[in-house]
């Protein structure tokens, strides 16, 4: 299966992408990222290639809102 490469305007463009995304994902497995990524980083769940797709999706969410937070804290 091929990646497809996707860029956005803005880390805000990314963050809704990236979080619609993740709503697909609860949805499908009927838990919350947060509680997953908990569940996958104790080693609870396998390394399924969903899981580690969910996984890196989540790292990559988490680092959208710190960017998106700090930039804010800027402009305050």
């Amino acid at each position: 299966m091929r990646k497809q490469t996707i860029q956005y305007t803005s880390p805000l463009d990314t963050l809704v992408a990236v979080a619609k995304i993740l709503s697909i994902y609860e949805n499908q497995q009927k838990m919350d990222s947060e509680e997953f990524f908990y569940q996958y980083n104790q080693g609870q769940l396998s390394d399924y290639t969903l899981f580690i797709e969910w996984a890196n999706d989540y790292r990559h969410y988490l680092s959208l809102l710190q960017e998106l937070g700090q930039k804010l804290n800027y402009a305050a």
